[in-house]
C-alpha cells in the first residue's frame, strides 16, 4: 500500500485551456487496460524537457532529443506527446529507433503535422520489440477521447508497476488573470532519476517564452524528480516535460527571476515536489517515506552526496523497514558518501526530534526506544548535521521490503 498516499479526484484535476488527453486500450502488454496516451497542444504552446542520464537510454528518449532540437532549429512548435506503457523500447537498438519513428509518423499523419513536431514516450519491460503496428492502430480511439479534463484518465495510463495514479492541479492569479497548472507523474521502481522520474508530465495556460522553457523544466527536475531516489537505479526512459499552453490573457513571462515568474515557479514547483514525493510514497513495497535532510556542509552537492548514500543503503533502508533503531549503519553511508575531508566528530545524528548520536557517537541521552518509537512511524525525518557549513538539501525515500523483491522478481510475467 502507498505511504499516505491517495488518488486526486477527477474532479479536483482542473482543464488546462490549449491542452488536451485522449487515452486508448492499445493491447500494448495486457489486454482491458489503459496503455496508450496521446496528449494534443494548440498551435503555439511552448515546451521544455529534460531527460535521463543513463547513457543507455531508450530509442523514444533518443527521438524525443532529435525532435525537440529539430524543432528549435526550425522555428516550430510540438504539437503532441505520445505516451505508452507496457513497453519500454529500450535496449532494441536501431530498429526500436524505426518502431518509434513509424508512431510519430502516424500520429503526424492523423493530425496533419510534422513528425518532428510529435514527442514519443514509453515506459515498461526493457528489450522487448515496441509493438508500434497495436499503437498506429490506437491511435483513432484516442484521439477521438481527447479532451481537456482528461487528466485522471492520463494519469492511469501510464502506469506500470504503480498502484494509485498521480496526479496533482492549482490555480494561482498571475498579471491579475486566473491560471492553471495540472500534472501527473509515473513511477514506482527503477528510481533514482538523476534528472526527473521516469514519466512526468506538467501542463499550464500561463504565456511563458519558448526560451525559458528548458531553464524552467531543469530548475522544476532539479528540486523534485531530483531529489527522489527508490532504488538507485536510472531509468533508460526518464522523461519530464513541462508545457506553456499560451493562452492565458496576461503578459508573456520572460525572466523567471522577475515578479510574475517568480510566482509562476513556485506554483509549478509545488506540483512537481508532490508529483515526485508521489512515486516515493508509491515506491514498490514502500511501508515508509523517509526524509533525508543533510545540513552544515560546505555545499548542497556533498549535502545531497551525502544524503543520497543513506538513501541508497539497502542495511538502513530494510531497517527502516523493520523499525530496528540499527542506527549506526546511517553513519556508516555518511562516512563512505566520498566526503574527503570529513570530520566525524562534528557530526550529529538525529531521527526526527531525537538525538541520536552528537559529535560522531552515541549521545548521551539517546534510548534506543526513542529511536524504535519513531521508525514505527509511517513518515520519519531523518537529519544529519555534517559541522562543515551553512549548506542544506534533502533526499526523499522510502524503505525497502520483502515485497520490493517480489514485485521486481514477478515484473515480466
Amino acid at each position: 500500500m502507498p505511504v499516505n498516499l491517495v488518488a486526486t479526484p477527477a474532479a479536483e484535476l482542473y482543464p488546462v485551456p490549449g491542452v488536451r488527453w485522449g487515452i486508448a486500450e492499445a493491447g500494448i502488454r495486457k489486454a482491458n487496460r489503459k496503455d496508450l496516451a496521446v496528449l494534443l497542444l494548440d498551435d503555439g504552446a511552448s515546451v521544455g524537457a529534460v531527460f535521463t542520464q543513463n547513457r543507455f537510454c531508450a530509442a523514444p528518449v533518443q527521438i524525443c532529443r532529435a525532435h525537440m532540437a529539430s524543432n528549435a532549429n526550425q522555428g516550430q512548435g510540438v504539437r503532441a506527446l505520445l505516451v505508452n506503457t507496457g513497453n519500454a523500447n529500450a535496449g532494441t537498438g536501431q530498429d526500436g529507433l524505426s518502431r518509434a519513428q513509424a508512431t510519430c509518423s502516424s500520429l503526424a499523419r492523423a493530425l496533419d503535422v510534422l513528425p518532428e513536431q510529435i514527442l514519443p514516450f514509453s515506459t515498461g519491460v526493457i528489450m522487448e520489440p515496441l509493438p508500434h503496428e497495436r499503437i498506429a492502430a490506437g491511435l483513432a480511439t484516442a484521439l477521438t477521447d481527447a479532451k481537456a479534463d482528461n487528466w485522471a484518465n492520463a494519469a492511469e495510463a501510464i502506469m506500470t508497476t504503480d498502484t494509485v495514479p498521480k496526479a496533482f492541479s492549482t490555480r494561482i492569479m498571475l498579471g491579475g488573470v486566473p491560471v492553471t497548472i495540472t500534472g501527473i507523474s509515473k513511477g514506482a521502481g527503477m528510481i533514482r532519476p538523476n534528472m526527473a522520474t521516469m514519466l512526468g508530465f506538467i501542463a499550464t495556460d500561463a504565456c511563458v517564452s519558448q526560451a525559458l522553457m528548458a531553464q524552467l523544466a531543469k530548475e522544476l527536475a532539479d528540486a523534485s524528480f531530483n531529489r527522489i531516489t527508490i532504488d538507485g537505479d536510472t531509468s533508460t526512459n526518464d522523461s519530464f516535460v513541462v508545457i506553456a499552453s499560451n493562452q492565458a490573457a496576461h503578459a508573456p513571462v520572460t525572466s523567471l527571476s522577475g515578479t510574475e515568474g517568480q510566482v509562476l515557479r513556485a506554483a509549478m514547483m509545488d506540483i512537481a515536489q508532490l508529483l515526485a514525493q508521489a512515486i516515493v510514497r508509491d515506491g514498490e513495497g514502500a511501508t515508509k517515506f523517509m526524509r533525508i535532510q543533510v545540513e552544515g556542509g560546505k555545499t548542497t552537492d556533498e549535502c545531497r552526496q551525502v544524503a543520497y548514500a543513506i538513501a541508497h543503503s539497502p542495511l538502513v533502508k530494510t531497517a527502516f523497514f523493520a523499525s530496528d533503531p540499527n542506527l549506526g549503519r546511517i553513519l556508516a553511508a555518511v562516512g563512505y558518501a566520498g566526503i574527503a575531508d570529513l570530520d566525524q566528530t562534528l557530526i550529529d545524528l538525529y531521527l526526527d526530534d531525537v538525538l541520536v548520536a552528537k559529535n560522531g557517537g552515541r549521545h548521551a541521552a539517546y534510548r534506543e526506544a526513542d529511536g524504535q518509537r519513531v521508525m514505527k512511524q509511517s513518515e520519519i525525518t531523518v537529519r544529519v548535521v555534517l559541522g562543515r557549513g551553512e549548506a542544506i538539501d534533502t533526499v526523499w525515500t522510502c524503505d525497502l521490503s520483502y515485497d520490493y523483491v517480489k514485485i521486481n522478481a514477478d515484473y515480466r510475467s
